[in-house]
C-alpha cells in the first residue's frame, strides 16, 4: 500500500476542459450536491480501507515565520498564497499508482453548475516514504 495526497486547488494547474463559474457563485443547492458528492466519496473509500483523511480549507489564513526573540511576523501577501490555492484534499492509502489515478479521475467528476461534472485537474503526490539520500 502506497499514501498519495489528493489536492484540490481553487484555481492554478492546467487550462480546465469546461469553464466552471468559482464556488461563491453556485446557488445553494448546488454546493450542497458538491458537496454530498464528496462526503459520498469519502466514504466509498472509508468502506474499501482505501481512506486515511479528507479535509476542506477555509480560505482564512496567513503566513507566518520564526524572526527571533518575540512575537513572530505574520503577513497575508503580496505573494502568491496558498490559501488562495488550495481548496482541500484527500489522503488515500491505495495498492498503485493506477487505483490513485481511477480515484483522482472519479473525484474529478464532482458536480458542479446545474449538476454537471466540474472536470477539475487534481493534483496527485505520493507520499515521500523515506529520506533523500544525504550527498557527500
Amino acid at each position: 500500500m502506497a499514501k498519495y495526497l489528493i489536492l484540490k486547488h481553487y484555481r492554478g494547474g492546467p487550462v480546465p476542459a469546461v469553464p466552471v463559474a468559482p464556488m461563491d457563485r453556485w446557488t445553494p443547492a448546488e454546493v450542497d450536491a458538491h458537496m454530498q458528492f464528496m462526503h459520498d466519496f469519502g466514504a466509498r473509500l472509508e468502506e474499501t480501507g482505501e481512506f486515511v483523511d479528507a479535509q476542506a480549507l477555509a480560505p482564512a489564513g496567513a503566513f507566518v515565520r520564526y524572526d527571533g526573540d518575540g512575537r513572530p511576523p505574520v503577513t497575508d501577501g503580496p505573494f502568491v498564497e496558498t490559501k488562495d490555492l488550495i481548496a482541500g484534499w484527500y489522503i488515500v492509502d491505495v495498492e498503485s499508482w493506477d487505483r490513485v489515478v481511477e480515484l483522482a479521475g472519479e473525484l474529478s467528476a464532482a458536480p458542479g453548475p446545474g449538476g454537471r461534472p466540474i472536470h477539475e485537474w487534481l493534483e496527485v503526490r505520493p507520499f515521500l516514504t523515506e529520506s533523500p539520500p544525504a550527498n557527500e
